[in-house]
């Protein structure tokens, strides 16, 4: 059809899809090929998607020496030699990964081979890349020869923009992105994470598997719809696409029985079938209509995961015939090992569900209680002091169960001076196990018209009873592993900036989930609730509540014992 056919099966393509009619791109604004991209300007015409992608590969900003085309007729010959193309082996940093085939044909499935070879002798220094097939596959597409697509390919992975993260090329990075997609998860998809804690035994393992959905198991026209506008907007791109992929997943399959044995299996069905129930068009819908996600959230997410992966050695992927499966937020929680006075195994591994990616490598270390270190709130201060992030539980004498996940540690709180101040990231958040269980997250988060609303909003927002008066959170910043949703990132004002965890030699506060808070009296024996009715939403417990057991749990690192 085109100069940019020689590798395509045009009877495998979608020409119905094709709009002969031959458009133009020439601006080169980004709101315009952001919006363009979007809107699928060029994806009915495969010249002329070529030719965009083409445009868009150029002007990455690449290292000095890059290979090009020139280089790939060069050393083809020497490295592939007179093999044929579909015995040639993988590279290991592809991890035995699918190569698909989408819509190419056999000269095309060929060519992918020898590219990727050719790709491992030029960049020595990749040593995990997992997608690189796909993303061969696919440009191969749009491509008028092999050693073209080689050198769009080597510009992809030689981009030096610190800005801009393309593709993963080491386990590190594959990694903090695996972990960075759970917790993402577990804050924009609520409900089909609650869905795979219920029917996995590794929720870690479902997620690392969110690469392979974009770039294995989507249909080419979708595939290639999500590439147009990842080379436009970048890496946050596919993380946007994989939560709306997992939230049509649960949509369409909540409440069916599972049609394997694996969760993971259903999920790959359900993608590489996506056809029959969402078109592309509707899925790159559903991601763009995701809030408040941005690329700074990502970034600082990344940097932490990959932060917390280096301090327990987790930098290259074991070399063995069956390397160790990373531990997963159900088997963090040991039952030989676990005691608690307020919960149960079960209910701990819950809670573990929804702690930061970073911390699933835990195990709950318990810190203080109230049975056996009384309650002296000096005497829980020193026991909780060091320890961050901590787990409080508290059982009330009605037996109701409720308790908050603190991001800070409690020693945060001396900046105060002798002022009641606040403190904490917007990774905290209370929650409810007994009589239901519920999750609150932190209130300007959920309702970012908050922070720009005017006094009285402001009071409504505040974690703390309306009698009660706090000072402004620290403001030097900080230099936590967390940092990514303190109030500073989203240019909140100073009164709603850091409200959530704040402690005096009086009482103790923890709040703003969704208006829900705790307030602790000074003998740790009783307690009152504060929520806000303008969410419809069940208090914590009751709204004064005498305190049974009340316990603090720490995070213990068990690979670095």
């Amino acid at each position: 059809m085109d100069e940019y056919s020689r590798f395509v099966d045009w009877d495998k393509m979608d020409v119905s899809a094709q709009s002969q009619d031959m458009k133009e791109l020439s601006c080169t604004e980004f709101q315009e090929l952001k919006h363009l991209a979007r809107q699928g300007y060029w994806a009915k015409n495969h010249c002329l998607r070529a030719k965009v992608y083409h445009k868009l590969i150029s002007s990455i900003p690449c290292r000095t020496v890059t290979p090009d085309a020139n280089v790939y007729r060069d050393i083809v010959v020497k490295i592939v030699g007179k093999r044929s193309s579909s015995s040639l082996p993988l590279p290991e940093f592809v991890d035995n990964s699918l190569v698909p085939t989408y819509c190419l044909n056999a000269e095309g499935v060929g060519a992918v081979r020898k590219i990727i070879l050719c790709i491992a002798n030029q960049f020595p220094d990749i040593s995990f890349c997992p997608a690189l097939p796909a993303v061969i596959a696919l440009l191969l597409h749009y491509s008028k020869d092999e050693a073209e697509c080689f050198e769009q390919v080597c510009r992809i992975l030689a981009c030096n923009d610190p800005s801009k993260r393309l593709i993963d090329q080491t386990f590190l990075a594959f990694e903090s992105s695996c972990m960075t997609f759970g917790d993402l998860v577990n804050k924009y998809c609520q409900a089909a994470h609650k869905l795979m804690v219920a029917v996995s035994e590794d929720v870690l393992e479902v997620y690392s598997d969110w690469q392979r959905w974009l770039f294995g198991e989507l249909p080419m026209a979708y595939v290639a719809r999500v590439f147009d506008v990842f080379l436009v907007e970048g890496y946050k791109v596919l993380y946007r696409v994989a939560l709306a992929l997992l939230k049509f997943f649960h949509k369409v399959r909540a409440g069916q029985p599972m049609e394997s044995d694996s969760i993971q299996q259903d999920i790959r069905a359900f993608v590489r079938d996506i056809a029959k129930s969402v078109t592309p068009e509707r899925l790159l819908e559903k991601a763009f209509a995701i809030r408040l996600f941005s690329r700074k959230e990502i970034q600082l997410l990344q940097m932490a995961n990959e932060k917390a992966l280096q301090q327990k050695g987790i930098t290259v992927k074991q070399k063995s015939l069956a390397p160790p499966k990373r531990q997963n937020v159900h088997l963090a929680v040991h039952a030989e090992n676990f005691k608690s006075e307020i919960v149960s195994v079960k209910e701990m591994r819950d809670i573990w569900s929804w702690i930061p990616e970073r911390f699933a490598l835990c195990q709950p270390l318990l810190l203080f209680t109230t049975l056996e270190h009384g309650c002296s709130l000096s005497r829980f201060y020193s026991h909780s002091e060091g320890h961050e992030p901590t787990l409080l539980l508290i059982k009330t004498t009605a037996k109701e169960v409720c308790g908050a996940y603190l991001s800070t540690d409690w020693s945060e709180r001396r900046r105060g001076g002798n002022k009641l101040s606040f403190f904490g990231t917007g990774e905290c958040f209370v929650f409810r196990l007994q009589p239901e269980v519920e999750r609150y997250e932190w209130v300007i988060i959920k309702h970012p018209e908050l922070a720009t609303a005017g006094p009285e909003t402001e009071n409504h927002s505040s974690p703390a009873p309306s009698t009660l008066s706090s000072g402004s959170g620290p403001s030097e910043p900080s230099d936590r592993l967390s940092p990514f949703l303190s109030a500073r990132h989203f240019n909140l004002p100073s009164k709603t900036a850091s409200m959530f965890m704040a402690g005096s030699s009086e009482c103790i506060i923890v709040g703003g989930g969704d208006g829900q808070a705790l307030y602790l009296d000074a003998d740790l024996n009783h307690g009152r609730t504060s929520h806000c009715n303008t969410f419809n939403n069940q208090p914590l417990c009751s709204e004064n509540f005498q305190i049974s057991v009340l316990e603090v749990w720490g995070f213990r690192d068990t690979m670095n014992g």
